[in-house]
């Protein structure tokens, strides 16, 4: 039943081209709404569709796959990002030396950098474009191999050239954290990038909006211990923020 279902709700997405999440519950009376955004979900990770916020558009009603996705990934909770890049600017020091991880949530951050004298060593191509707006601060680009559903590049390369560099402080995404795995990625390279700068950088900030809370994927870096700051959008579960202050670990 749960296939026939998510088949059908595959079909009326691609039919349409883009549905909101109270369209696809009113096909299903007798529902959830928790199980749709399940349905949701699976069909997601089969490459049918794409989820936005409040809704999900097909993998193919418009552009490339990759643009597709990477325009829907912009779109989910960005509010939300571009509160957490204003609490993340105080964290900023005039002429030291930071790491922009790739990711939306670290392009809300780059879109919020005022015109000042730092060094901003970056995975994400898109953010070099972003940070390359601005006139004052020298942007440095990572080598390596593109990944272009995130728009991040990793690597051997990537890896030689953050070894040999001081960051002072490293801002990192993620895309999922339980308190049994910790911060989770999807890519094995880019899991050793945030390894290695979690190791290397002064200061560890994690950007994380509540969503990615109860998300498990297939590799950790790090846990609420290893790092100094998260920033959130305010809405992490209890268990998370007791975690951080028994740790040391400020949430802004």
């Amino acid at each position: 039943m749960n296939q026939l279902r998510r088949e059908r709700i595959g079909k009326y997405i691609q039919e349409k081209g883009a549905v909101t999440v109270k369209e696809v519950s009113a096909l299903f009376p007798d529902v959830s709404l928790m199980t749709i955004h399940r349905d949701l979900e699976k069909l997601e990770e089969e490459g049918l569709i794409i989820r936005t916020r409040g809704g999900a558009v097909s993998a193919t009603s418009a552009g490339s796959p990759t643009e597709v996705k990477l325009e829907a990934r912009m779109q989910t909770n960005w509010k939300e990002k571009r509160e957490m890049a204003q609490k993340a600017l105080r964290l900023l020091e005039p002429g030291s030396a930071v790491f922009l991880d790739a990711g939306t949530s670290n392009m809300a951050l780059a879109q919020a950098v005022p015109d000042m004298d730092i060094n901003i060593f970056t995975t994400g191509p898109n953010i070099v474009l972003e940070l390359g707006k601005l006139s004052i601060p020298t942007v440095h680009m990572c080598g390596g191999t593109l990944n272009r559903f995130n728009q991040a590049v990793s690597g051997q390369s990537t890896l030689q050239m953050l070894e040999q560099i001081n960051i002072a402080t490293a801002f990192l995404g993620v895309s999922g954290y339980t308190e049994e795995n910790g911060f989770t990625c999807g890519k094995e390279d880019e899991m050793l990038v945030k390894r290695l700068m979690m190791r290397k950088a002064g200061k560890k900030v994690i950007l994380m909006d509540s969503s990615k809370c109860g998300r498990i994927l297939p590799y950790t870096f790090g846990n609420v211990e290893d790092v100094d700051y998260i920033v959130s959008d305010g809405r992490l579960p209890e268990e998370v923020r007791e975690r951080a202050e028994q740790a040391g670990t400020v949430v802004l």
